[in-house]
């Protein structure tokens, strides 16, 4: 059975947003090897844990916030929308 709805839209934006601003994060030099190579692993043991808590509904937020660390370590902040 396909589930659809704005939780797996959110859960597929963030997904795809980690990996997007890893390559953009290895593509400008901001990201070392080593730094990317941390935030494969930390996401890596968060997809291996979140199947043992709440059946794995807690991997979207978790990603998300990796997300956020993400900005912060390419854009040295927060992103300025004006």
């Amino acid at each position: 059975m396909l589930m659809f709805g704005s939780p797996v839209i959110a859960s597929f934006l963030a997904l795809s947003g980690f990996w997007a601003l890893l390559v953009a994060g290895i593509a400008i030099s901001e990201l070392s090897p080593r730094a990317a190579t941390a935030f494969v692993l930390v996401w890596m043991a968060g997809r291996l844990a979140s199947g043992y808590l709440l059946y794995g509904f807690l991997f979207a937020p978790f990603v998300a916030i990796l997300d956020i660390a993400l900005v912060f370590a390419i854009f040295k902040g927060d992103v300025r929308l004006r």
